[in-house]
């Protein structure tokens, strides 16, 4: 099993940023990969970022590249996504995710763990 913690969510102006994070405990063999998801209010989850734990590689949706950067800290069990730049339309509640290996961000349901999500709101 995989314990996932996010924290960090709030609200911000355009053009400000905030720093997510995810705390993962549990198994360590099935977290070898984490990402972030975002659900806005009356939208489906669609995903934002991935981090490959092993190598530190990364994948990005492209409405936030070049904003969002995800990273990793293994001593810590942590992942975190810094977003700059932030737009009204990346308001929504973020969920962390982990799976043994890096699945789709198109297809929410092929992650096995999910956190309980963190709000963010981005006022214009």
């Amino acid at each position: 099993q995989v314990h996932l913690v996010e924290s960090g969510g709030g609200s911000v102006q355009a053009g400000g940023s905030l720093r997510l994070s995810c705390t993962a405990s549990g198994n360590t063999y099935s977290r070898k990969c984490m990402g972030w998801f975002r659900q806005a209010p009356g939208k489906e989850r669609e995903g934002v970022a991935r981090i490959y734990l092993s190598d530190g590689d990364t994948t990005y949706v492209d409405s936030v590249k070049g904003r969002f950067t995800i990273s990793g800290d293994n001593a810590k069990n942590t992942v975190y996504l810094q977003m700059n730049s932030l737009e009204p339309e990346d308001t929504g509640m973020y969920y962390c995710v982990a799976d043994v290996s890096c699945r789709s961000l198109v297809v929410a349901s092929h992650w096995g763990y999910w956190g309980q999500g963190t709000q963010v709101i981005v006022s214009s």
